[in-house]
């Protein structure tokens, strides 16, 4: 039961904590401090972190697993701080909700240059309108409650972003709560089914159908029914970059992942050969179809995503992906016999050779045997991004990354939001050591509250994506002692990794070591590059030339 009368922020945190929202990442400020008492004094548990960069990472990941995930952050220099996670969490579709504490209502009158103020006091408003896909001010208590709804129901109808102002004066204003159900709208179910119809001819006409699975699969938490599909009809399935994992890549049925001319031949051929290709979530992007080096043939496509679906050159613009991909579930599709198609190769058994160095390349050969079901492995952009594409993730949803987006810093702090959502998982972080220096502080976050990631930092000394494609000393970095960080935090462990034995070493002690963080510092040739970076700059180092 509602009670009678609750607060503005009691309201809210109530409805994030119905939409199973149970921590809340970011840093106070004093335009906050009075909800941060209130969420301090609730169920949804507060994670302080080191910067709010790092807050909007970990509630962005948090969210991915989760299906909403919360910043709480102060006016200006805090809410103006998360504006680039937010940017990565509306191009790459994750129902992330920004609160933002604001000056008082009666504060505001006269126009006054408040501490945190840039030019007016909407300002904020006016970047995160451009980021968001819902944006609300909680200054008028008659108006709250609903607000409070309609914004975070965009969140969950649209997996996007977005924005919600508190000003401080309002925070235990008294209001009457009114439970709104957040339903998605009614929508024409006749088109759904011609969708359907029309794609079960195209794919039971076909001779060498194939599925592209994207991103929206786990955004939507659909992956689940992709596998039913795929078991259903034996249609063999491959999925981008951003999609990885979206089907477990040790399932008979997968293939390996498509990047356009920077796939597998193999698998490339048998793709773009394809006279049914079924793209199911599959955002377009330039790293998803390898610097556009893609060829997919429109006129023997089937492209369902969250805003619509196109069959062939047919657009129906109301038929969304959930709908269409159960629609497929029912239909009649007939299975396909066993036949020939690509595989991803077996894990390779990892020997490590007396005093060798340790290469990208065999780092990640010895990563694929590393993993177990309780590993869930988030990879920063760069070199660790494109290596990681070539290694097999045993179960679905059990891999993270910013591969379109691709900012920087993404992976330490977003560890934290895995843990968090998912306390039975260890995350696995692949991180290059230029992007480590950007977040890797959130190590402390994760000393704090008792959490135990892996930690594994590319030290190439530098932008080792870079390199081939233009080099200079702008592509260098300090060299820090990653190895030692634990002894500055008294916290964890660290390992120095210089050779194949060392990796070893320090891989089986880590998996051992539940206590706390683990940090593995592996020191790389700055001119050492996996075979999938190579692949990727040399496509890009053409545009940048």
């Amino acid at each position: 039961m509602e009670p009678a009368e609750t607060t503005i922020g009691e309201y809210l945190i109530h409805r994030l904590y119905q939409l199973r929202v149970q921590h809340a990442f970011g840093i106070p400020g004093d335009y906050v401090l009075g909800f941060y008492k209130q969420l301090d004094e609730s169920r949804i548990k507060i994670i302080n972190t080191c910067d709010e960069q790092g807050a909007g990472f970990a509630a962005t990941a948090y969210a991915r697993v989760r299906g909403l995930g919360a910043v709480c952050v102060t006016y200006g220099v805090g809410g103006l701080k998360v504006v680039n996670t937010t940017a990565q969490a509306y191009a790459e579709e994750t129902a992330v909700v920004v609160i933002s504490g604001a000056p008082g209502v009666r504060e505001q009158a006269g126009n006054p240059l408040l501490h945190h103020k840039v030019k007016e006091f909407d300002t904020q408003l006016k970047v995160f309108q451009q980021l968001t896909v819902a944006q609300t001010v909680l200054d008028n208590p008659a108006t709250a409650c609903r607000e409070i709804n309609r914004v975070l129901g965009a969140a969950l109808c649209y997996r996007r972003p977005v924005y919600i102002e508190l000003p401080r004066d309002m925070v235990t204003v008294k209001i009457v709560p009114q439970e709104e159900p957040l339903q998605p709208p009614d929508v024409d179910r006749e088109p759904f089914r011609e969708a359907s119809r029309e794609a079960v001819d195209m794919i039971n006409a076909a001779t060498q159908p194939v599925i592209v699975a994207g991103v929206e699969l786990l955004r939507y938490g659909m992956h689940h029914h992709l596998q039913e599909l795929v078991e259903k009809t034996n249609i063999p399935v491959t999925s981008t970059l951003l999609g990885k994992s979206a089907m477990g890549e040790r399932h008979p049925g997968y293939i390996g992942l498509y990047e356009g001319g920077l796939s597998r031949e193999d698998i490339r051929q048998y793709v773009e050969s394809s006279d049914c290709i079924v793209l199911l979530g599959v955002l377009l992007t330039d790293l998803d179809l390898g610097i556009f080096t893609a060829h997919l043939d429109q006129g023997k496509s089937i492209h369902a995503t969250s805003e619509k679906t196109s069959i062939r050159h047919h657009t129906y613009p109301g038929v969304y992906l959930n709908g269409f991909l159960l629609g497929l579930l029912q239909a009649d599709i007939r299975r396909r016999e066993t036949c020939e198609t690509p595989h991803a190769p077996a894990p390779t058994p990892f020997h490590p050779a007396p005093d060798t160095r340790i290469t990208v390349e065999r780092l990640f050969q010895r990563l694929e045997t590393f993993f177990d079901d309780s590993t869930f492995v988030i990879a920063d952009t760069g070199d660790a991004l494109f290596a990681a594409a070539d290694i097999s993730i045993p179960r679905a949803a059990e891999f993270m990354s910013s591969a379109y987006y691709a900012s920087l810093g993404f992976a330490v702090p977003a560890s934290l939001g895995v843990q968090l959502a998912l306390p039975t998982l260890r995350p696995l972080v692949l991180v290059g050591d230029g992007a480590f220096q950007m977040t890797g502080m959130e190590v402390a976050t994760a000393a704090r509250y008792h959490l135990n990631p892996i930690i594994i930092v590319l030290n190439n000394s530098g932008y080792g994506t870079e390199r081939p494609m233009l080099d200079g000393s702008f592509n260098d970095v300090y060299p820090w002692r990653y190895a030692r960080l634990p002894e500055l935090l008294g916290a964890g462990r660290g390992f120095d990794v210089q050779t194949e034995e060392q990796l070893e070493v320090a891989l089986e002690a880590a998996r051992g070591y539940r206590d706390g963080f683990c940090i593995l510092d592996v020191r790389l040739d700055p001119y050492d590059f996996s075979p999938a970076l190579r692949r990727m700059t040399s496509v890009l180092g053409k545009k940048v030339k």
